[in-house]
């Protein structure tokens, strides 16, 4: 297996260094002394656009999974903002088959025509266009806003292989198409229409992200995260690869986004706790709305917001709520008498917070955050607003609402005693030894080096598994520890009971970190990776999800940090003779076969021949119209797109043309029936779309003997999907009809097409082949374990990393919590998800 170490986000490559006077020895007029040259043509100017495509990871975070989703969010963004700005009440997202994304909003539109400053340009051109161009810099448009850098939709733009953009405003649908950033024509109207508000299309450049997919969880969390935070606001996402469909529309704000995160824990009152104030700034009319709601649980569930942002490192307004509600309830618990029994030891902030769920918004102009990502809010005067309102505010409703303050300072009681007990539980534990840095646990395998930067430890499922990969390791850099069975279950036990599980306590020696809010220190772990490696079945997932438990619980900075990873054993081996090939999945194992059968195949078209990596393209092009296709069925009859794509000609003009279009109608029809015969066409019929002033077509079939409608109208034709399939199909009928004669090291055979043709070399490359597939790392020995998963030249290591923490709070209290109706009703709707179930 060739295959780099690989994480599921990327972190940014370091830039290009470029020399420097100092450093190189150049003199005053840009000579150099060294090797190089450094004069005033190395100095290099990115106009535009071109900065954004160099250095994506200055605008976006990085080019992995995060900054492929942060694309959407720069989008969703600017709608949000017309939301807040009054303008807006509903918002659609749609993925698409081929993974790209619509965004549509009815809000007012961005503005249209020339500009008053830009000679020569529309100002649609400059909104997508230009670097810091937008409405947010000046407080007319928008008072409070979250994209106030200008360059978010712009860099969607630049980072995009094309994006579309449709404007509804003043009776006309305006339009514009990009490529790379660049216009493709001038902006033009292309219909009338009665709507207000914006639609953006865009698919993500391959040559730029690493990763390709879209997750519709990981855009959900987020799209119900801005429905909480803008009561009112309906926002819809829909993923037309699975069929999913989430609508997210919260009249009672955050009120209800506390509810829902707790809504797998019971909670101590009920409603949650509603604080709102709005206050005068400096800057203008700020806002802040608090609401807090105590569990039975031990986990701190605290989310900050600033402009509708989620601010994931938190930033002065956490501060501020920290401190205000720490001397808020210690102040009313003292004056009460509420904590007598916990004598000279005073309640700590954690103690407060042990069990909360609370969720802090503010809206304030001029917000200032760290980064583009803008995941730390940074303005003064945010820790004040914050502190002075909770102070004032929850200070009232604990004197009005006793019966709640008392439950509130008993639960702040209830923690306080935990920590104490759990400290004298540590103290008891690391007198036994098994805490004791300097005395490594027995059935650790160290390694030799002692930089933390350079060493990596293998958490391995099994003494079995664990003599192996202490045989196969670099014993330099890799250290291996063993565990024995499943660890205690963390989500369920407190921490002193914690502290008492024997494979626990093993492995925060091993790590090295210490444990506890008093004592944990991620700077001092003795690895910088932490690598999980368990079994591919049921025991495996299990054993890796309680460690994940663990981590996300107890060492969250561990997790912050990237140390965290889960080992990717191969699933096939294929061999033939000597020669064996290790495959991390089935698309691996798809694209090695392919690319087997391609290498010495050839494709024979009349007197046109395909082979070798154009052989391979041309089959890679049928895999992905035929997989296409298959998404496209879930909402359409892919039989009646498959044969009007087939039959060509359908595009936007011939929707304005009534009678070419009863023909093409007829046309698509007869074709159907053609290559499907199974085929039972209800009805073909001609409707008026008097939104976009043209005609659409609408096939009515049965699928499985359900009724199926499929339109093919002014959207879908102008639509990503269909754009995609055409250009996948016109690249695969460029050899014409067949037959077609494949040759390949099996022989020669009359091939009717090129799918039937992807088929056959298949077939081809999987003979004379030994394919296994693996299931736990019990059955590779020492060198094959080395080679396939701990390599680093040749291993692949996914990086755990939590994009939407409220998202991974709650599958963590779903799956791992005490209640069991949440995890029933988990079960019961991914039931039908499940593609390898191992029972």
């Amino acid at each position: 297996m060739n295959n780099p170490e690989q994480t599921t986000g990327s972190t940014a490559p370091r830039p290009e260094e470029l020399p420097t006077p100092e450093r190189s020895g150049a003199g005053a007029d840009g000579a150099t002394n060294g090797n190089g040259d450094y004069g005033t043509d190395t100095i290099k100017v990115l106009e535009g656009l071109e900065a954004v495509r160099k250095r994506p990871h200055m605008y976006i975070g990085d080019i992995g999974e995060r900054g492929l989703h942060h694309l959407v969010y720069e989008v969703v963004d600017n709608s949000v903002d017309e939301a807040m700005a009054g303008r807006c009440d509903e918002i659609n997202v749609t993925i698409h088959t081929g993974n790209s994304i619509t965004v549509v909003d009815n809000g007012s539109g961005i503005p249209v025509g020339p500009h008053p400053t830009v000679q020569g340009m529309d100002t649609l051109d400059v909104v997508m266009t230009k670097l810091h161009a937008g409405g947010k810099f000046e407080s007319n448009a928008y008072k409070v806003s979250g994209g106030l850098h200008g360059v978010g939709v712009t860099c969607v733009n630049a980072l995009s292989e094309w994006l579309k953009v449709e404007v509804y405003r003043d009776g006309k649908v305006w339009a514009q198409r990009y490529e790379r950033g660049n216009p493709a024509a001038k902006v033009s109207p292309i219909g009338e229409t009665q709507r207000h508000g914006t639609k953006v299309s865009f698919k993500p450049d391959p040559t730029i992200f690493e990763v390709k997919e879209f997750s519709f969880e990981t855009l959900s969390g987020r799209l119900r995260e801005l429905a909480f935070l803008n009561a009112g606001l309906k926002i819809t996402v829909e993923d037309e690869r699975t069929g999913k469909r989430h609508e997210f529309h919260f009249k009672d704000g955050i009120r209800e986004f506390v509810r829902y995160l707790n809504k797998s824990r019971e909670a101590l009152f009920d409603p949650p706790i509603a604080l709102r104030q709005e206050i005068e700034t400096e800057r203008g009319a700020a806002s802040v709305e608090i609401a807090l709601q105590w569990n039975d649980g031990y986990d701190e569930k605290v989310f900050a917001f600033a402009n509708n942002i989620h601010n994931h490192e938190g930033g002065t307004h956490l501060v501020g709520f920290k401190a205000a509600l720490t001397r808020t309830i210690n102040a009313y618990g003292t004056k009460n008498n509420l904590f007598k029994d916990l004598k000279d030891d005073v309640p700590s902030g954690d103690d407060m917070r042990e069990g909360l769920a609370a969720v802090i918004s503010m809206r304030l102009p001029g917000a200032s955050f760290e980064g583009q990502t803008k995941t730390k809010l940074s303005n003064t005067e945010a820790k004040s607003i914050v502190e002075q309102m909770l102070n004032d505010r929850l200070n009232a409703f604990l004197e009005e609402n006793p019966p709640i303050a008392k439950r509130i300072c008993a639960k702040v009681s209830e923690a306080a005693r935990a920590r104490i007990a759990a400290r004298k539980a540590r103290e008891t534990v690391r007198r036994k030894g098994a805490l004791d840095g300097a005395s490594l646990p027995g059935k650790l395998a160290d390694c030799q080096s002692r930089d933390p930067a350079e060493c990596e430890i293998f958490i391995v499922e099994g003494d079995s598994a664990g003599g192996s990969a202490k045989q196969g390791r670099d014993r330099r850099t890799q250290a291996i520890l063993p565990l024995r069975g499943k660890i205690l279950n963390v989500e369920k036990a407190r921490f002193d009971k914690m502290l008492g599980s024997a494979e626990i306590a093993t492995m925060i020696t091993a790590l090295g970190t210490g444990i506890g809010p008093e004592e944990f220190d991620p700077d001092k772990a003795r690895y910088h990776k932490i690598v999980i490696m368990t079994d591919a079945d049921v025991d495996g997932a299990h054993i890796r999800t309680l460690l994940l438990t663990f981590f996300f619980r107890q060492m969250p900075e561990l997790v912050e940090k990237g140390y965290l990873y889960v080992a990717q054993p191969p699933l096939y081996r294929v061999q033939k003779g000597k020669k064996e090939n290790y495959l991390k999945d089935q698309e691996a194992m798809d694209e090695f076969l392919l690319s087997f059968a391609t290498a010495k195949s050839s494709l024979v078209a009349g007197e046109v021949t395909v082979e070798g990596s154009d052989l391979k393209k041309l089959a890679q092009d049928a895999i992905a119209y035929r997989a296409l296709l298959d998404r496209a069925d879930r909402r359409r009859d892919g039989r009646i797109v498959d044969a009007a794509i087939q039959v060509g000609d359908l595009d936007l003009a011939l929707l304005k043309d009534h009678a070419a279009l009863k023909q093409q109608a007829d046309k698509i029809y007869e074709k159907a029936q053609k290559l499907h015969p199974e085929l039972e066409v209800k009805a073909a019929r001609i409707e008026r779309d008097a939104e976009h002033d043209c005609d659409l077509l609408l096939f009515d079939t049965t699928v499985q003997g359900a009724p199926r409608e499929t339109r093919l109208d002014f959207d879908y034709l102008s639509g990503p999907e269909w754009t995609e399939l055409s250009a996948l199909h016109a690249n695969v009928a460029e050899l014409g009809a067949g037959p077609h004669l494949l040759k390949t090291d099996a022989g020669e055979e009359e091939v009717d097409d090129v799918f039937a043709a992807v088929e056959a070399l298949k077939r081809a490359a999987t003979s004379g082949q030994t394919i296994q597939r693996y299931k736990g790392l019990g059955e590779m020995n020492p060198e094959q374990l080395w080679e396939t998963t701990m390599d680093p030249a040749k291993r692949t290591l996914l990086q755990v990393r939590v994009d939407d923490t409220i998202d991974a709070d709650e599958v963590f209290s779903v799956l791992m919590g005490d209640a069991v109706e949440p995890r029933r009703e988990f079960i019961e709707k991914h039931a039908l998800d499940v593609q390898n179930l191992d029972i």
